[in-house]
């Protein structure tokens, strides 16, 4: 299973990648597998302060539907075309890229400190066995 180091964690399978005061988060390697092939990502909380913990969208795949809960508080600024239910979308980049093209939305950290409370790639390792 694909953890790269560096990224931060939630137990609930988001990685983050913090620079500076933005953060791109979308679902781990173990998510993706586990979910099977997505074939729809809805976020519709654009432009909303989502609170650490909440569900800031939802991914579907072909065998279930799983929420995305936000792995720090922070107001989302961009979610990301290239799999989104318009034009040219393709969910399955999560499956195919989950660290690189398959992320899913960006935000503007509301508090630097819940950085934290997330895992390093080791701990999540663990986490997961």
């Amino acid at each position: 299973m694909n953890v790269p180091e560096g990224l931060k964690y939630s137990s609930e399978h988001e990685w983050i990648k913090i620079d500076d005061k933005i953060a791109t988060i979308g679902v781990t390697d173990h998510a993706q597998s586990e979910l099977g092939d997505i074939v729809y990502v809805e976020v519709d909380t654009v432009d909303e302060d989502i609170i650490k913990h909440e569900v800031f969208g939802s991914v579907e795949a072909v065998k279930t539907t799983s929420d995305l809960f936000m792995p720090i508080s922070g107001k989302v600024i961009e979610f990301n075309e290239k799999i989104s239910e318009d034009g040219d979308d393709n969910p399955a980049l999560i499956n195919e890229d989950p660290y690189g093209d398959g992320w899913i939305i960006k935000i503007e950290i509301q508090d630097m400190e819940e950085i934290e409370t997330l895992l390093s790639a080791d701990e999540y390792k663990n986490l997961i066995g």
